[in-house]
């Protein structure tokens, strides 16, 4: 194998991925682990081996060694390898970009936003010295002051998925050790090399030994951290069957615990809408990054005055996007993760048709001229009705609906109808409406006149319903309230004289 001079430099002799524990590089010891490929070309890129459980020990225990000497560093001193790691991502930001477009299969400039978004928490999580201020009151009750601490707690796990391996992993993180806990990265075992090569970057910024750690690993990884007496929380997004086994398995064993699950996300369309923007904004929302993202509002739910001309639009909008290697320039929609994942896309088209949908744009026998790679094209069916398989399950595809409804009231009932609520936007020229769906819309994230309702690094990522599981969101104030246990401070100086 020629190595790509983005492949992380820390792979071992034999190509194998590494984990990062006690500021040194080390080969996961199971006899499990696979092949890490190209989603576009085929091509292996690496081997991962999976981590046992000694592998997890002695990473617990190095990160709860160094968590003693951490939690008391100066806040201002916890922070300044983050500003490092910050200059660091910015400097090599376009080769993390080409790294995650090869073993994920999105686009580069897809890649380059993700990254970006990344870098966007560690700035967030450099003012702590601010967020970590917990209020004081003077003269609580007579002759006593009293004031709230936040104190850090010990080890966090960060379990993330395969769509945003270098984001999400960015998500918790930073925040985890400038609040002082020392901090565990179990990333995808599918696309683990962009989150080996941060890690690089993370050696080079400074922390000290055992403070931030990597460890690869498959679902018996997983079930291991979830039960480790050494961890004190685990932070995970990923599908909702495994949030909700996240989230019960490692709360019944006294962890503190956030998942973010799967999603099925609308868009409401009014008669007032620009509508050839609402398809452009929509079309680009479902396919972008393949439809393999949690924000991806696949579900139109369109008022019957503009149903046909928005249908229109949408066809228009979507024939018009070119699938392709990420890579290459003038690429919309790059690979798919896996042959086993293209399976599962091709299989929810085939359902909306066996159920009774009109598929006016077939994106299953998609081709690209000199790759031979996981593809799918952009597939649009009209005619969706909300009990139909396509409009309920997440099929993390570029998969979309449209659903005509007499008016916006049935719109709004037709969101709230789904067992999921993690975002939902509205195409509007009616700032009543527009209030309306902010106060009536069961979602975490909604956004009015865009495309997709991705909330900047300063506020909490939202998510309801099934789509959420624990009670303090990612990003933002929820991250530092997540890491940090609040102590109450009560002082009384009686006058002795």
């Amino acid at each position: 194998m020629i190595r790509s001079p983005v492949i992380p430099a820390t792979l071992s002799e034999n190509d194998e991925v590494q984990n990062y524990v006690d500021g040194a590089w080390h080969t996961p010891s199971s006899d499990d682990g696979h092949a890490v490929v190209n989603p576009a070309t085929g091509e292996e890129l690496a081997y991962l081996p999976f981590s046992d459980a000694d592998d997890l020990d002695a990473a617990v225990a190095a990160s709860n060694a160094a968590f003693e000497e951490w939690r008391q560093r100066a806040v201002e001193d916890r922070i300044q390898p983050l500003f490092r790691l910050k200059q660091l991502l910015d400097e090599n930001i376009d080769d993390l970009a080409e790294l995650l477009v090869r073993e994920h299969g999105k686009t580069l400039d897809e890649a380059r936003g993700e990254i970006r978004r990344g870098i966007q928490n560690v700035e967030v999580a450099c003012g702590m010295p601010k967020m970590m201020q917990a209020g004081n009151l003077a003269h609580a009750a007579p002759d006593i002051d009293e004031s709230a601490v936040r104190e850090p707690l010990g080890t966090f796990v960060g379990i993330t998925p395969f769509n945003f391996p270098a984001m999400i992993s960015l998500w918790f993180l930073p925040h985890a050790v400038a609040t002082g806990n020392s901090f565990i990265l179990k990333p995808s075992e599918q696309d683990p090399l962009v989150t080996q090569r941060i890690f690089e970057l993370v050696d080079e910024a400074g922390f000290p030994d055992g403070v931030v750690q990597l460890v690869h690993g498959g679902p018996d990884t997983v079930n291991a951290i979830l039960e480790h007496d050494g961890i004190e929380g685990v932070s995970f997004v990923g599908s909702t069957p495994i949030a909700r086994h996240i989230y019960e398995t490692a709360a019944a064993n006294g962890k503190r615990v956030q998942a973010q699950g799967g999603a099925k996300n609308h868009i409401i369309v009014t008669e007032s809408a620009d509508l050839e923007y609402a398809a452009e904004k929509t079309v680009s929302s479902a396919c972008a990054c393949a439809g393999e993202r949690c924000l991806s509002n696949d579900v139109m739910v369109v008022e019957d005055a503009v149903y046909d001309e928005f249908v229109d639009q949408m066809v228009e909008k979507t024939r018009a996007q070119t699938v392709g290697y990420g890579l290459d320039d003038g690429v919309d929609i790059g690979a798919i993760i896996s042959e086993e994942h293209v399976e599962t896309v091709r299989g929810y088209i085939e359902s909306g048709v066996e159920e009774g949908a009109e598929l006016l744009v077939d994106g299953r026998e998609v081709t690209v001229d000199d790759y031979d790679g996981n593809f799918v094209g952009p597939s649009l069916f009209s005619e969706v009705t909300p009990d139909m398989t396509i409009a309920r399950e997440e099929h993390f595809g570029p998969i979309m609906g449209l659903t005509r409804v007499e008016d916006f009231d049935e719109a709004v009932e037709v969101v709230n109808k789904s067992e999921f609520g993690n975002a939902a936007s509205l195409f509007t020229d009616s700032g009543h409406k527009a209030n309306r769906f902010k106060h009536e819309v069961e979602a975490g994230n909604l956004g009015v006149n865009l495309g997709t309702a991705a909330p900047m690094a300063f506020f909490s990522f939202g998510g309801r319903k099934d789509s959420f599981f624990g009670d303090l969101h990612a990003q933002g104030q929820d991250m530092v309230n997540f890491y940090t246990d609040k102590m109450s401070y009560i002082e009384r100086w009686p006058n002795q004289e």
